[in-house]
């Protein structure tokens, strides 16, 4: 365990590495949940478009996937594992980049890190979404392009460790599965109530 841990903070070390002054704040306002509300609206208009009348299953499948997958990450391993968040361990200090938020503080973040609710939260969407939609949606597959660059910017911000963001990616795409398979059992019991009603 302890080499897999010095493992992950020398990955991090490296890929956080590969920064450019100009990236930072970039990187720091992308990283923010709110920024992607647009998204957010456009995948809720495509579930009413494209199921009408039976939007609200699909609508459960996802609000069960991010419950799922922010309540693992953030509500129970990382007030169980209390893993800082690299950002503010002491043995990497001076030795990783971070950067200055709009009010001239250093973005740490949290205080733990370990695992990560926006790896865990967007693969988690980018799953449920590509299950849901893969015979009617081909692009859906770009939202995977989203979840990598959400999850990249925690590296780059110094605030997760590579292994935190295996984790909760992993978390996420097991949790996205789940509600996609959660919306084909509501909706064989919807239609065998409905059997039953006619």
């Amino acid at each position: 365990m302890d080499s897999l841990i010095e493992l992950d903070k020398e990955l991090l070390i490296y890929l956080n590495s590969f920064h450019v002054s100009w990236l930072d704040q970039f990187m720091l306002y992308i990283t923010q949940t709110f920024v992607w509300l647009p998204l957010y609206i456009i995948l809720l208009y495509i579930i009413i478009i494209d199921y009408k009348k039976d939007f609200w299953i699909v609508l459960i499948g996802i609000t069960v996937t991010i419950l799922l997958t922010d309540g693992i990450t953030s509500g129970i391993m990382k007030p169980y594992f209390e893993r800082l968040r690299p950002s503010r361990e002491p043995s990497l200090e001076g030795l990783i980049h971070l950067v200055l938020d709009h009010t001239g503080k250093v973005y740490k973040g949290g205080m733990y890190g370990f695992a990560s609710s926006h790896a865990a939260n967007t693969l988690g969407t980018a799953t449920f979404f590509m299950l849901v939609f893969r015979q009617t949606r081909k692009h859906m597959w770009l939202l995977f392009v989203w979840a990598v660059g959400m999850t990249y910017t925690r590296i780059y911000l110094g605030v997760h460790y590579p292994g935190d963001i295996l984790v909760g990616g992993t978390i996420g795409v097991i949790c996205g599965w789940f509600g996609y398979k959660l919306v084909g059992w509501i909706t064989r019991w919807r239609d065998q109530r409905q059997a039953l009603s006619t």
